[in-house]
């Protein structure tokens, strides 16, 4: 994940320590990562009423008549606890229930986040198996599901099995089985490029914790022998007669063998599995393996063995880890908030092995399936395909969500769990679609695309400005962007160690210095052949060339110095505009530029059109800014659906504004005949398909537009500055459509946040140009 927005100097501590950040992060503008908030209006005596009393007590009687239709009447189908007694939290250990707050607020969000599931984080003062048992058990009638989170071994394996035994919702240990479930998708895909059975194939496992076990307990489900599997933790193999830190569940894998070290077992594997340390899986050992090996180094932050040493040692083999910045990251979030998504929507009253196992299944399938045409505009310029770098899905495919959920309630229901069994899975699939596209993680696929691309060239105009200084870092760190920052050396060096961060000029990014640059003659000459019969004479364009940073940027991206601009952190847009539009001009056939902006809210993503260059543009140009807007929009993975708005509504009035959205609406469908786009019509026409379809039944848009495009600067403007302040909606943008190569004029009030999105989306333009 991308690291939290700074803006500004008021927008974090002067320092770039990770440790000082993430405090910063928690504490504001509000302590913590969660809120509530209701769900109904309470806006009146009424709402009160039906709200609490006297309205309550028909459900609450109704409840009690029908246990079944709490469903209906409270969140409970919808809601999660995540439950800890902070004895194993992350790699801190046992820290108790209280410092491990912000580790279950935090899976909170990605409950929420990846699968729109409300949650309660619940720690508890519950250090022993009778005491969490109790504790938890008398919580189901608050909640659908359990998550048990930071339970340490063997205590979590008693925990659970009690807890499912006594409760009648699914109780789900993620350090468990969440980790068991994609290291058994990958398994599978493994051993099938390597043309192996996993009845056959010998695996040797480093670690024997409750992720560890979990893994071989669901390899074994799926059917691996236990003969085969040869596990190691601290004190050596697990044998028989051993007696040094043995349970129950360790003893199941214990081998008979005068074998001891992992030196000695690791002779023909077909899998390591590794979830120990860091370097336990030596380089030499992995010549003894057998032929195309699958090597799970999964231990956090530095995998048992790196990936540039175990493919240096055999490049046949197939590697995963758990980190990011390598291909195959065994990451837990790619299936719990899905398997819990699944398992509440059909009320499963748990979660079994054949629910585990339709998820091992969907994720396996899912990295072989032929890629859609929305995935592959979500990924952009580099496609995934199933082999030995992508055996299991990226985190960022929107398709999880949808092969794992539907999966998991049907074996849910083949398996009798189920309480409300889904019929129609056809509607419930339209349902998740809906969720995919209005869960806030829009940005998703483009940023999935630029770290896929050739790290590309983003020139920085305002490259003093602190915003720009922090994006610079996070597009380095998560190996976006190659930034280029135009400014002062010496300036930027200062403003670096006071704010904290670690990169360098010159060493982690280029800088050009508009006082002493090499290029400026160069510089010059290029740019007074652009302007020099537009009034500039050459004093003056030596004089800009040394003063206006934009036109600097401009320049350099003209030169092929450098493959993407972003100014306008600084100063007004039309001035930026305009150094834009004279050196870097428009596409061919673009009649004017305009600008797109996107509102990301609850509600999803809404795209808004032209709120930041054209005054009152003509029928034409607003026909192709919307066709125009459409396609950046496809960047995203998005379906554009746009709504011509106006205060008309299908012909209601009369005006010259009208008449020019309903001509321009005709030279929409002439324009791109497969865009989905009707108009003029009222902007909640727009919004709701169902007051839409009073006025207008045979409307060509259907559900709800998420391009609105609008007949003047003013309207835009001023809707767009409503929205995002009445929603609290994060503004990407504006996106500036019509230019002949990539190039954007952000504004003042821009984050470093923006910045970054921004870059971002500059990268995706650079690799694929529309």
């Amino acid at each position: 994940m991308s690291t939290g927005d700074k803006s500004r100097t008021q927008d974090g501590p002067a320092s770039g320590d990770i440790d000082q950040q993430a405090l910063f992060f928690h504490r504001h503008p509000r302590p913590g990562k969660l809120e509530i908030n209701p769900t109904k209006p309470l806006g009146n005596q009424r709402d009160l009423a039906l709200a609490y009393s006297p309205g309550v007590a028909a459900p609450c009687l109704a409840i009690r008549d029908d246990a079944n239709t709490a469903a209906d009447y409270t969140a409970r189908a919808n809601l999660v606890a995540v439950v800890s007694n902070g004895t194993a939290v992350l790699g801190l250990g046992n820290i108790g229930p209280l410092a491990s707050k912000p580790v279950m607020e935090g899976k909170a969000v990605l409950f929420k986040k990846f699968a729109g599931i409300d949650v309660f984080d619940i720690e508890i003062d519950a250090p022993t198996v009778d005491e969490m048992v109790n504790v938890v058990s008398a919580l189901e009638p608050t909640f659908g599901g359990i998550n048990l989170e930071d339970i340490k071994a063997p205590e979590c394996f008693e925990v659970e099995r009690q807890l499912r035994e006594k409760m009648d919702i699914p109780v789900f240990h993620d350090d468990q089985h969440g980790t068991a479930i994609i290291v058994a998708a990958a398994v599978l895909n493994g051993l099938e490029l390597a043309g192996k059975a996993l009845s056959d194939a010998k695996i040797v496992a480093s670690g024997a914790g409750a992720a560890a076990l979990a893994c071989l307990n669901q390899l074994v489900s799926l059917g691996a022998k236990v003969e085969n599997i040869w596990v190691h933790d601290i004190e050596g193999l697990v044998y028989k007669g051993r007696e040094a830190l043995m349970d129950q569940w360790k003893s199941v894998y214990a081998q008979e063998t005068d074998k001891r070290q992992l030196s000695e077992t690791i002779d023909g594997a077909d899998v390591f599995l590794g979830l120990s340390a860091a370097g336990v899986l030596k380089p030499e050992l992995l010549a003894r393996m057998a032929e195309k090996p699958l090597i799970m180094a999964l231990a956090n932050p530095t995998p048992e063995i790196m990936p540039e040493e175990a493919r240096a040692a055999r490049p046949d083999a197939m590697i995963c880890t758990g980190r990011s910045d390598f291909p195959n990251q065994v990451n837990n979030v790619l299936c719990f908030p899905y398997i819990f998504r699944g398992a509440l929507d059909c009320g499963a009253r748990t979660i079994n092995e054949e629910m585990k196992m339709a998820a091992v299944r969907a994720i396996a399938s899912l990295a072989r399936e032929e890629v859609s045409d929305v995935a592959a505009r979500a990924y952009s310029g580099d496609t995934p395909s199933f082999g030995p770098n992508y055996l299991i899905p990226s985190p960022f495919d929107q398709r999880l969500i949808l092969r794992i959920a539907p999966a998991v309630a049907r074996a849910a229901a083949e398996t009798g769990v189920a309480m409300r069994p889904i019929t129609d899975f056809d509607a419930y699939l339209d349902q998740l679609n809906r969720f995919v596209w209005r869960s806030g993680f829009i940005m998703k696929p483009i940023f999935a695309a630029a770290k896929n691309a050739a790290r590309k060239r983003v020139i920085f105009a305002e490259g003093e400005d602190e915003r720009v200084l922090r994006a610079a870092q996070v597009l380095l760190e998560e190996d976006i962007a190659k930034p280029i920052l135009i400014g002062r050396p010496q300036i930027i060096e200062t403003r670096l160690k006071r704010y904290g961060l670690r990169i360098r000029p010159q060493t982690d990014f280029e800088v050009v210095n508009p006082e002493d640059d090499p290029r400026y003659r160069d510089y010059v000459d290029d740019y007074f052949r652009i302007v020099g019969r537009r009034g500039v004479i050459p004093e003056a364009a030596r004089t800009i060339v040394r003063t206006n940073q934009t036109v600097i940027g401009a320049l350099a991206l003209k030169r092929g110095e450098a493959d993407a601009l972003i100014c306008g952190v600084e100063g007004r847009y039309a001035k930026h505009l305009r150094d834009v539009s004279q050196i870097i001009g428009k596409k061919e056939g673009v009649l004017d530029f305009s600008g797109l902006s996107l509102l990301i809210s609850q509600r999803g993503a809404t795209f808004f059109t032209d709120t930041y260059v054209t005054f009152d543009p003509t029928a034409e140009e607003v026909a192709q800014m919307t066709v125009m807007a459409a396609q950046e929009i496809r960047r995203f993975g998005i379906t554009p659906r746009a709504a011509l708005v106006s205060h008309s509504n299908f012909g209601s009035r009369d005006s010259d504004s009208a008449f020019k959205m309903r001509r321009a609406m005709e030279m929409v469908h002439e324009m791109d005949p497969t865009l989905e786009a009707d108009g003029e019509m009222h902007g909640d026409a727009a919004i709701s398909e169902a007051l839409r379809q009073r006025v207008m039944p045979n409307s060509t848009l259907s559900g709800e537009a998420n391009l609105l495009v609008f007949p003047n600067l003013d309207a835009a403007n001023i809707t767009l500055g409503v929205v995002k302040t009445m929603t609290d909606s994060l503004h990407v943008g504006p996106i500036l459509l019509g230019a002949a190569m990539p190039a954007h004029i952000l504004s003042p009030s821009v984050t470093s946040r923006g910045v970054v999105n921004m870059a971002a989306l500059a990268v995706v333009e650079a690799s694929n140009p529309a």
